[in-house]
């Protein structure tokens, strides 16, 4: 920072706008971060119950990290954290069909999968969506009774209409990482990690953003102006379009064209020993008013056990989501220590995402502007410090 300008402003304080301002320092740079709310970590959501015991920590949102997440891990390496990895426990999922709980083998039709599994060598995932090729390649009824909410539960809402190639890429792992993992209070230790030694200010939202003398003038919403030569955005596209609309109108549109889903989610405390349900990773639901239960157990705890409900938006009301998470648990209303529930926002990609995302770079090339987040080629945590990586090396390596 000179002269009171500031080398690169990142709005947002999601895992992609922290990741962002760690890889910006890397190089020497002194980001400053501008986050709208009181939370960091966006997505990143790892909820501390107080009990007798101690705090007992379940995720609200993202719960999933791999040894193919290069990115995080180098930044974790470089926030000192690497020592610290929790090893998630392999369990197994299982599908609510209505009210039973059963395996996922169970549901599938062999002879059917048989029948179309060659395909999967001759199928392309470009240019097709979710249904049509996850459905040429198991099988029509195999995808609408397993696949189908299988991958409706990754990514919390409805997936057939996302693009194939948005799903599942394949990475290069780190052997010596453990393959699953989480950290000492879930995920959000690493939040707090990457973030400490960061410049950050909470509470302030950008209202807008406009480029004067070769700097951007970025104003938050009490009137303060902050210089900056460079900026990036790490937010949602409908947020980033609000703010460049004055600046930048036919970027504004194209993100626009980016959709949105609502998540309603909710966590419950329970005793370890009131609840009979087996040790499980989660539950997916099928043609159920949830996406997906997420499990506690994969870290297991001799006396807790918790458990995040992803609801299908406005299908229940908060009596009728509790109601429902008693019956998928198998235990009384009593039975549940305490529960806490968030609102999660998640990007909803459809075909012809890549296009759009074509055009978006193009726009930005030789622009001291960035866009990163987790709507870019997929929704993963690792899929948005890749974006991030690229935006860095871009405005510092390129300009």
């Amino acid at each position: 920072m000179s002269d009171g300008v500031v080398d690169l402003l990142v709005i947002g304080a999601g895992i992609s706008g922290l990741g962002m301002a760690q890889m910006a320092k890397r190089q020497g740079i002194k980001p400053l971060i501008l986050e709208a709310g009181n939370h960091i970590g966006g997505a990143i959501k790892s909820h501390r119950f107080e009990t007798e015991e101690g705090r007992f920590w379940a995720e609200l949102g993202s719960h999933t990290c791999y040894n193919s997440y290069g990115n995080l891990i180098q930044l974790l390496e470089e926030t000192g954290q690497l020592e610290s990895l929790q090893p998630k426990q392999k369990l197994r999922y299982w599908l609510q069909q209505g009210e039973k709980l059963v395996s996922i083998p169970s549901c599938l039709n062999f002879l059917e999968l048989l029948g179309v599994l060659p395909r999967l060598w001759m199928t392309k995932k470009a240019g097709h969506s979710v249904e049509a090729y996850f459905g040429r390649i198991i099988g029509r009824r195999n995808y609408q009774q397993v696949l189908g909410p299988a991958l409706d539960a990754v990514v919390c809402q409805p997936a057939s209409a996302f693009p194939a190639d948005a799903l599942f890429r394949k990475k290069p792992r780190r052997k010596e990482i453990v393959r699953s993992y989480t950290g000492p209070e879930g995920l959000q230790t690493f939040v707090e990690g990457i973030a400490a030694g960061l410049d950050i200010r909470l509470q302030s939202p950008v209202i807008d953003i406009q480029r004067d003398k070769g700097r951007y003038n970025v104003m938050l919403d009490e009137g303060e102006v902050i210089e900056a030569t460079k900026v990036a955005f790490a937010v949602a596209p409908d947020v980033a379009a609000k703010i460049l609309a004055g600046s930048m109108p036919e970027l504004t549109a194209r993100l626009h064209e980016i959709e949105m889903a609502e998540i309603e989610s909710q966590a419950v405390l329970l005793q370890a020993d009131q609840v009979k349900l087996p040790l499980l990773a989660g539950i997916i639901g099928v043609d159920d008013d949830f996406f997906s239960v997420v499990s506690r157990d994969l870290v297991a705890d001799e006396h807790y056990r918790a458990f995040t409900f992803h609801f299908r938006p406005g299908r229940l009301d908060k009596a009728g989501r509790l109601a429902r998470i008693v019956q998928v648990l198998g235990v009384s209303e009593t039975a549940i220590q305490s529960t806490v529930s968030c609102h999660n926002r998640l990007p909803a990609l459809r075909l012809g995402h890549a296009e759009r995302i074509t055009w978006i770079d193009k726009t930005l090339q030789g622009q001291p502007l960035a866009l990163t987040g987790n709507w870019f080629s997929g929704v993963s945590i690792e899929d948005s410090l890749v974006r991030s990586y690229q935006e860095c090396q871009r405005l510092f390596n390129n300009s």
